[in-house]
This record gives C-alpha cells, structure tokens and sequence, in this order.
C-alpha cells in the first residue's frame, strides 16, 4: 500500500542573489512499512525535502511545482489548520541534530507528554503521562529516569527521547533526517537497530535522511541518490548499493571503507558542487565526473532504467553497460 506519493517536487528559496531551485523535480514513493534513504553531500536538498512534507519551510521557501499525496490526501493544497492536524498525528519528525533539540530547563517526560497534549484534545496530563512510559519502554529508557532533564542524559538517551517524542501520537510516517549524527559507531547501531525494531513493531513507513552511505545501506528498503538539488539515482537498496549505475554514486560507495572483503583506498571527488543560483544547463555532475563528455555540459540527463526497480539521471550512460 502506497504512503507516500510525490511527484515532481521542485522548491526555490529566496535569496539575495535571486531563486535558488534547492530541489528540481523530484518524483519518489514510500510504502506503508518500509524505508526510503535519501543520501547525498550537505546542501543536496534532502533535509529541504523533509520539512517540505512536514509544512515546515521558512518563510522565503516555494514550493514551484509538484504533488505530494499522503494516504490519498494532497498535502501541499491543505490549508495551515487542517496540515497542522496531519502533523505529528499522521506525520512526525526527528529533526537533525535532535540531541540539542531538547529543551534544558524542562523534565524530558514533560516535554514528549506536551506533544500528546497538544494533540489529544481532553487526555490528562496522568494519562499523557502514561502514554510517556510506554513510550519510553519502546525506546529503551529507564522508566525511572523519566523525570530527569536533558543534561543528565547521555547521547544516545537524548537520541531516543527524540524519537519517543516523534512517535507520541502513533504517526503512520518519520521522517528522520540525520538520526544518528555526532553519536559514536556502538550508540549509532544501538539507536539504528531500535528505529528498525520499532518500525517492525508499528508498521512505520520512514524516510531515513543522511550523509552516511553505510548508515542508508543499513536500514533502507530502497535508496534516492541526490546531488545538487536533483535525484540522480534511484532503486532498491541492493541495486544501487552492489552495482551503481550514476557516477555520483559510485563515487559514494567508493568513499566508503569496508570492513570485510578486499581493502582499497577510499575515494574522494574533485572540484565543488554548482552554484545552484545559476546551475549548468547539462549535467550538474559534469565537472566532477571522471566519465563525462563535452556533451554533458549542454545536454540535459534524462532517466535511465537499469532494471524494474533501479534508475540513473545521466546524460551518457548504456542500460547495457
């Protein structure tokens, strides 16, 4: 069952030097139960992407173009109320950089309790309570340390009252962007392996938000490549990951340091992403890409498909290859 329906997305911010297309007709799904990674360098559009869904772009944000269809409802033709509804109930979020998201100088279990007050017209604040301790037995916290404040809590409990406080209302969609940024690796798979079993055990559809390519391999379903504002690949997660078709992301891969299997030196990409205030009129990967032509540069890529479940945005790549 379709979640999640967006079709041809485009957002512009308002700048001083003019509109800048943060994010360029994009077009993706999520079904109910499974995750969608959206991986990419900072500045790609992703986190953009994420508050688009939420309601939540700053004031010199447009959305140009597309449709986004949540359980058959247009969000973007919602009125403020009626999206304000949707929020939270029906679709949350872990911020980025949720560890400092907590507000110092209140109670932890206060804070997750306000977003089922605020939500929940007529529960006591004891019942919100209570709905506060069945949130932190999912999660994994100590009940007994439920009225602690922030700054008694290690990174790894602050990560996951965030999410405690991001499931409160029982949503059908997270969006996490950047879940597990400045944790260290055994915290990271520790809260990784706690979003998993929590969506198994709630049938959550998630779209996991990130720079890490080996974090999005991890727990994805399926994979949306994003370089400078546009998706350039996308597909199921073992297709993009075990044979990757856009030069972008195999040089993502190739900057990953495996484990097990052959060791090699990790790569890295020359050059800089465009100015995305006057972005190239071809390719936008051109300039970095070790393969590309003269005719990347004034030839606009078009989609690729490599299989049922895996496409590629280039300008010169053979399906065949």
């Amino acid at each position: 069952m379709t979640l999640l329906d967006v079709k041809n997305l485009s957002i512009s911010y308002q700048t001083r030097g003019g509109p800048l297309q943060a994010v360029e007709d994009i077009s993706f799904a999520l079904d109910k139960g499974k995750t969608l990674g959206f991986v990419g360098e900072s500045g790609c559009g992703k986190s953009t992407i994420g508050l688009a869904l939420m309601g939540l772009l700053p004031p010199n944000t447009t959305v140009t173009s597309g449709s986004v269809r949540f359980n058959g409802s247009d969000l973007l033709s919602l009125s403020e109320e009626k999206l304000r509804q949707v929020r939270w109930q029906k679709i949350a979020m872990i911020f980025q950089a949720a560890m400092n998201a907590l507000n110092p100088v209140h109670r932890v279990s206060d804070q997750v309790a306000e977003a089922i007050l605020a939500h929940t017209p007529g529960i006591s604040k004891t019942d919100a309570l209570a709905q506060v301790r069945e949130l932190f037995d999912l999660v994994e916290i100590p009940i007994k340390r439920m009225n602690d404040y922030p700054h008694q809590y290690s990174g790894g409990m602050k990560q996951r009252a965030v999410i405690a406080m991001a499931l409160a209302c029982r949503p059908d969609l997270i969006i996490a962007d950047e879940p597990t940024t400045a944790l260290d690796v055994i915290v990271q798979a520790q809260i990784l392996d706690e979003i998993k079993s929590i969506q198994k055990e709630l049938n959550l559809g998630i779209l996991f938000i990130s720079h890490d390519i080996s974090v999005v391999a991890d727990v994805c379903d399926h994979i949306g490549v994003m370089y400078a504002g546009q998706l350039v690949e996308y597909g199921h997660r073992r297709e993009v990951f075990e044979s990757p078709g856009h030069p972008y992301t195999q040089e993502l891969v190739g900057s990953h340091q495996a484990l097990l299997g052959a060791q090699c030196q990790p790569q890295s990409a020359p050059s800089a992403a465009p100015n995305l205030l006057s972005p190239p009129p071809g390719c936008r990967y051109c300039d970095r890409c070790k393969e590309g032509g003269d005719t990347c540069r004034t030839e606009a890529p078009q989609w690729i498909e490599l299989s049922d479940n895996h496409r590629i945005f280039c300008c010169h790549r053979d399906p065949e290859e």
